[in-house]
């Protein structure tokens, strides 16, 4: 059982853990064992997410002044939070791959950069490609256009050196 003082301390830092997250994806974990819980929690941290089974009361009081508090009404039975703090797609992905074979987690609702995602919200940016891919493409994109500006502008003098043979081989047959 914890202190007043020591739910005070929780409350606190978890509030500034929602102040700093990019995604908080709620989740119901009722009827989850123990080291199926535990499975999850090590998948999730390997990603570089963090879960934590918090009371909900607790949750109320953290989520007070920031964007968790869209979802205060989903603060309802067995709750635990996933935060990530740089890749918003990263737990997304993780908990839908470990609903294919845990059907009893449940996504409740999620919040990124002051938007609700309801739970086929979640489902649909796990579908996204991961932070790594997306900059891969990115990249490859900005890199696909000087580098047919460059191709292009090289064919310029080669072309001009096949008009220049030709009016040669002209001036030679006349």
């Amino acid at each position: 059982m914890l202190t007043l003082s020591q739910k005070q301390e929780l409350v606190s830092a978890l509030h500034e853990k929602f102040e700093q997250k990019k995604i908080l994806i709620l989740v119901d974990y009722k009827g989850l064992n123990v080291p199926k819980i535990n499975e999850l929690r090590s998948k999730l941290r390997q990603a570089g997410v963090e879960f934590r089974v918090v009371k909900n009361t607790l949750l109320v009081r953290a989520a007070l002044e920031t964007d968790v508090e869209l979802i205060r009404e989903q603060f309802e039975g067995p709750s635990a939070v996933a935060l990530s703090y740089d890749d918003p797609v990263a737990p997304a992905k993780v908990l839908y791959e470990f609903i294919k074979d845990n059907d009893k987690l449940q996504i409740k609702a999620g919040v990124m950069g002051g938007t609700v995602l309801d739970a086929d919200g979640v489902k649909r940016l796990s579908d996204l490609p991961s932070r790594e891919v997306l900059l891969a493409m990115t990249l490859g994109t900005m890199n696909a256009v000087p580098t047919g500006l460059v191709r292009a502008l090289s064919n310029i003098p080669e072309r001009l050196l096949y008009a220049l043979q030709a009016i040669s081989d002209q001036k030679e047959a006349a």
